[in-house]
Order: C-alpha cells, then sequence, then structure tokens
C-alpha cells in the first residue's frame, strides 16, 4: 500500500486539546499538514492551536458524544478544508471501579465517550476521506483492548468494543481508498488516569491512590507516542504497538488467552484496588 502524503491536506485529530491528540496535531502540522482539531475544551483547543506550526488550522469546539453536534462538526471541517486524507481519533476518557462499584450510567458514558465518539466521527467523516485520492483512518485503542484487566471493566469493553468496530470497518473498505488501522499504546504519560472519573461509590482517597498506582507504570512519552502514530498513519499500518508493555500483552494474550491475567495480576494489584481504606 502508499504511503499517505500529508503535506498539503488536512488530518482531522480528536482529542486535540491535550495529551497524544496535542502531541500528534504538533508533529503532523511540523509535518506540513494542516490540522483540524476536535475537542470540548475551548481553551485547551485555542493554546494548542497557537502552538502549531504553519497555518491553516482550525479548532471546533464539540462533544464527541452529541451525534447531531458531530455531524455539524465534520461540516464545519469539510467547509473550511477542501481536501481531508486522515482521521486520527485520540478523544478518550477512563473510570476506575469494579461491577459492584459502578452504576450502568457510569459505564454507559464511558462507552459514549470513547466508542460512539470514535463511531460517529469515523461516520460524519467517511464521505470526505472517500474523496481524497487516498486516506487513512487512525483509531487509538489500548493495551486494554489487547488484555481486559479486573477494575477496569468499562474502560476495557470500550476497548474491545473499538477494537472492533476498527476490524470491521477496516475489512469494509479494504477495496475503497480508505485505509483503517488501530493504535494500541501502553503506559503514555498523558494523565488521563489522573484526569479520568472513579465511580461514586468509591472513597475519593483510594481512588486518587489506585491512579496513582497505575499512573507510575506509565513510561513512554507523549511525544514518542505521538511519533508513532502519525508513522502509522503516513505508512497506512493496519495495527500498531506502542510502548514495550503492548508488544509483551499483545503477544501474552495470543498465547495464553484463557490464562494471561495471572501474568498481570500482581503487576497491577495496586492500580485496581479500590477497596482498600487509606491508612
Amino acid at each position: 500500500m502508499p504511503r499517505l502524503e500529508i503535506s498539503g491536506g488536512t488530518t482531522v485529530v480528536t482529542g486535540g486539546a491535550s495529551g497524544m491528540g496535542a502531541e500528534t496535531a504538533r508533529l503532523l502540522a511540523a509535518k506540513g499538514a494542516r490540522v483540524a482539531l476536535l475537542d470540548r475544551n475551548a481553551e485547551g483547543l485555542a493554546a494548542v492551536a497557537e502552538s502549531l506550526a504553519g497555518d491553516g488550522h482550525t479548532t471546533h469546539i464539540v462533544d464527541l458524544t452529541a451525534d447531531d453536534a458531530v455531524f455539524a462538526a465534520v461540516r464545519e471541517v469539510e467547509a473550511a478544508h477542501p481536501v481531508i486524507h486522515s482521521l486520527i481519533a485520540c478523544a478518550g476518557s477512563s473510570m476506575l471501579g469494579d461491577i459492584d462499584q459502578l452504576t450502568m450510567e457510569e459505564m454507559r458514558w464511558l462507552m459514549d465517550v470513547n466508542l460512539w465518539g470514535t463511531v460517529n466521527v469515523t461516520k460524519a467523516l467517511l464521505p470526505a476521506l472517500r474523496r481524497a485520492p487516498a486516506a487513512h483512518i487512525t483509531h487509538l485503542v489500548s493495551i486494554y483492548g489487547l488484555a481486559a484487566p479486573a477494575g477496569r471493566i468499562p474502560y476495557a469493553m470500550s476497548k474491545f468494543a473499538v477494537r472492533g468496530f476498527t476490524e470491521a470497518l477496516r475489512h469494509e473498505l479494504e477495496r475503497s481508498s480508505v485505509s483503517v488501522g488501530a493504535v494500541y499504546p501502553a503506559g503514555v504519560k498523558t494523565g488521563i488516569i489522573l484526569h479520568g472519573r472513579y465511580a461514586a461509590a468509591i472513597d475519593p482517597a483510594v481512588a486518587e491512590r489506585a491512579a496513582q498506582a497505575q499512573a507510575a507504570m506509565y513510561h513512554t512519552e507523549p511525544a514518542a507516542a505521538a511519533a508513532r502514530i502519525v508513522d502509522a498513519t503516513i505508512r497506512r499500518r493496519a495495527r500498531t504497538m506502542v510502548g514495550r508493555e503492548a508488544r509483551l500483552v499483545d503477544v501474552l494474550s495470543r498465547l495464553t488467552p484463557a490464562q494471561y491475567w495471572a501474568f498481570m495480576r500482581r503487576p497491577l494489584r495496586d492500580a485496581i484496588d479500590t477497596r482498600t481504606p487509606v491508612a
């Protein structure tokens, strides 16, 4: 498959106000691409847009869980950018808590953000991507879309679902000019776990301890992850791992699909403990 020429065209980046989305946008702009940034954080979007090299970039404030608003935002993007050749869907959040602590509403909220926020922006943008001579869609999944840990049920559900959506869409579009790929990051220091949500039933001090334990396991800098994301988009890769842990878990989950948790349980012990009181 020929490489995607990103210079001179536009890449749409969701979750562009911070973290991997912001770093990905900066790298794309440095490589000569125009960037359309989508996020609900207006202040963050403005700051990132100000930091981008070149011109022609746009920002679009939108809640990705609101279908009509997403389709309206995509119409704004199309009006501002005549050639859109890639979508990089970085937006997402997290949720701490086990099945007895979580409410249905809390689990549905995360599915709306991580799954349906990815699905609706992809569906809305697909006609524009099809008009480009060549285009690529990159969805950020997660190491937890390869292996599902205890204490992360809604997050794992959402990421396994994004993985399934991505793979099925890739198969649907395999004879078209639009290619589709998934990126599986592990342990990127974006602060997602520290700024994410936790079940209301959890003691805030306990949730903070678990989040800090998870964050302490993160080793990859957002800029390094962004480099892998942009490279995967340019090369139109179907599957990309980010971080040593992602590669290890990918192999582990395929070698021992029913027993991988036995190997993951101990390293994640403190990060999934949302019940032991803080001393």
